[in-house]
């Protein structure tokens, strides 16, 4: 049937350009006369790999000559344990609860110190953000945690918290080279590569300097210090290679695009005529508040389960997949990550359209 237009939150839609690119030197990478898969993390060939790819995402987000890239494995998720482990050194930290990934991150600190949540959207099925203007931050806390786009729901923090001179740390994984970012206001900020970025296995961990020592939280084993990354730059183990040259050129791939900004202005636009659609539509309508909307993860839902179930199914015989929302939320989302064409999203709310009309009582 040819490429579908892939709506999937995670493993998501990646630049056609680039997998052309990938396919092209799966078997012969550059005259080495081997894949990059099969390649030695130690050779040379690997090395301009993994140092090309820090260079162009330091160039993309502007990343301060004190923070360390580290391309690490085992998920965003892996970091819930890795943060406090390495961050919690008064044994205290604030979380903002706006979603699931939120809430595990804070479930998790929880094993390490006393977790606080200073602030929570829990009381609507997370379909707003809360104000963070002026939260009850514990004076001992060693950081504060959001998770800055919230992929189930569709929120996304627009202003950051105020965190009263306390380390900030993120979670951007859904919204991750989505839009300009400036890396100082965070002590941390993370994500897993499989949504806009590149492929599950992944996870890239951008560290200010300061917050890198050997002050660990005892029994913190040496994969889980971020000292041993950093020191190693990312290879003290056989990193995930395959993944970061894949990241590595869909970075050169927003370079081309023409930056950050150029995402920004383009996953603006693409958001726009979805959102324009829902805002106005008798049948479907969003689930989150106006000023709180993800460019990257758009909710939302018919009122009938039926209706909703009949729509996913029809959109895939239709060429459009993965549109069935998180069974938390129900309904639909469509992921519309960087990688997705304006015309998906035309093409969808055209659809939409003409669903509506047949099925609107």
């Amino acid at each position: 049937m040819g490429r579908v237009y892939n709506f999937s939150a995670g493993p998501a839609v990646l630049p056609e350009e680039v997998l052309k690119e990938a396919a092209e030197e799966m078997l012969d990478y550059k005259g080495s006369g081997m894949s990059v898969m099969e390649m030695s993390h130690r050779s040379k060939e690997f090395a301009a790999i993994i140092e090309e790819a820090e260079q162009d995402i330091r160039d993309l987000m502007q990343i301060p000559d004190n923070y360390k890239v580290l391309f690490l494995q085992g998920g965003a998720s892996q970091q819930f344990a890795m943060i406090p482990m390495n961050l919690m050194k008064n044994g205290v930290a604030d979380y903002i609860i706006t979603g699931q990934w939120a809430k595990k991150a804070y479930q998790e600190a929880q094993k390490f110190g006393k977790a606080n949540a200073v602030a929570s959207s829990a009381d609507k099925t997370f379909s707003y953000i809360p104000d963070c203007s002026d939260l009850p931050i514990d004076e001992d806390a060693d950081y504060v945690y959001i998770c800055e786009n919230n992929t189930i729901y569709g929120t996304k923090f627009k202003t950051l918290p105020n965190t009263k001179g306390k380390t900030l740390v993120a979670d951007v994984s859904s919204c991750f080279l989505s839009e300009p970012v400036d890396v100082t206001k965070y002590g941390v900020i993370y994500g897993g590569v499989q949504k806009n970025v590149g492929p599950a296995g992944v996870v890239i961990v951008i560290i200010r300097e300061d917050l890198i020592t050997e002050d660990v939280l005892p029994g913190t084993p040496t994969m889980l210090q971020y000292k041993t990354h950093a020191d190693a730059k990312s290879l003290y183990n056989t990193p995930p290679a395959y993944g970061i040259y894949i990241c590595g050129k869909v970075f050169k791939w927003i370079k081309k695009q023409g930056g950050l900004a150029a995402m920004k202005e383009r996953n603006e636009k693409k958001a726009k005529i979805l959102y324009d659609f829902l805002d106005q539509s008798k049948l479907f309508k969003g689930t989150v508040v106006k000023e709180d909307r993800s460019l990257m993860n758009v909710p939302f839902v018919t009122g009938d389960e039926e209706l909703d179930a009949k729509f996913v199914a029809e959109a895939k015989k239709a060429g459009f997949v993965n549109l069935k929302g998180h069974r938390t939320v129900g309904g639909m989302r469509a992921s519309i990550y960087n990688a997705m064409p304006i015309e998906g999203v035309e093409k969808l709310v055209a659809f939409m359209k003409q669903f509506e009309a047949e099925n609107l009582k």
